[in-house]
């Protein structure tokens, strides 16, 4: 079935005050209702050990749902320290059963020689995914929508869906897929069969970040569409709005009602047949 998760993107916004209080986001997200949480590396700290990051998830209910890494992948091939780094995110995503290791690429200052780079991208991808399968990890990529992302519009989904390695799945990131001028529902019914984790936040009309429920991103919609194909993967609920940068647990503690009164009803039944 269906789990919704919390990504730590809320705390990573004050980094200063949350890296490494893993303990303390977890304690949270954990009374906030959610089933698992999903860390950027750079937050971990000293729960960069998988027992002491299971020491965190426990107490407070909680599964790894995924553990995302986020690099730049600038080269055809992973720099020495990319490596290491991938390395040491397999090894510990491997000490969790069922979790994905999300690679999400670091937004450049610009989207010059385009086509180049997202070759070397998809390639760090490639290799990184074959060192997880061999270690028992699946993998899964989530593109942003900055303005130096490489992938952000819609022709860059269609060579990312089709330049991606059968073995790595496809995070869609709903308010990144609208801010890339995207209808989310609409690629997601597009590449349903790639999804194998799930990121959502929300914007305004504007195109600025806000909290989930409140902006025109079809979050609840993508959600029942899921449940309704069958969806067996995480959706993870992430927030960048103004209020998660002032106050990121408060933040946590509203979208767990979002996910008990508003998406809660449409996956809490068995699923029906697929549409």
């Amino acid at each position: 079935m269906m789990r919704t998760g919390c990504q730590t993107y809320a705390w990573q916004m004050s980094l200063p005050t949350y890296q490494g209080r893993i303990d303390h986001i977890a304690s949270v997200v954990g009374r906030a209702g959610f089933a698992g949480l999903e860390p950027e590396v750079i937050m971990l700290g000293d729960f960069a050990s998988a027992e002491r990051l299971r020491g965190a998830l426990e107490p407070n209910h909680l599964a790894l749902a995924a553990l995302t890494l986020v690099e730049d992948w600038a080269d055809e091939h992973e720099s020495p320290r990319e490596r290491a780094a991938a390395d040491a995110a397999i090894a510990l995503t491997r000490s969790f059963d069922g979790a994905l290791l999300a690679l999400c690429q670091m937004p450049g200052p610009d989207r010059h020689d385009l086509r180049e780079r997202q070759q070397r991208l998809l390639s760090c991808v490639a290799d990184i995914a074959a060192r997880a399968e061999d270690a028992g990890v699946g993998t899964t990529f989530h593109p942003n929508s900055p303005a130096g992302s490489l992938f952000r519009a819609r022709q860059d989904y269609e060579i990312l869906l089709d330049g991606l390695p059968a073995r790595v799945g496809f995070t869609p990131d709903l308010g990144h897929v609208a801010r890339g001028g995207m209808d989310a529902l609409e690629v997601v019914r597009q590449y349903r069969e790639r999804v194998n984790h799930v990121h959502a936040k929300d914007m305004d009309s504007h195109g600025q970040w806000a909290l989930i429920g409140t902006g025109v991103v079809p979050v609840a919609e993508v959600a029942e569409f899921l449940y309704r194909t069958g969806y067996q993967g995480w959706f993870v609920l992430e927030d960048e709005s103004e209020l998660a940068r002032r106050d990121p647990d408060a933040v946590a503690a509203q979208l767990g009602n979002y996910v008990e009164q508003v998406l809660g009803p449409r996956y809490s039944a068995p699923p029906p047949p697929p549409v």
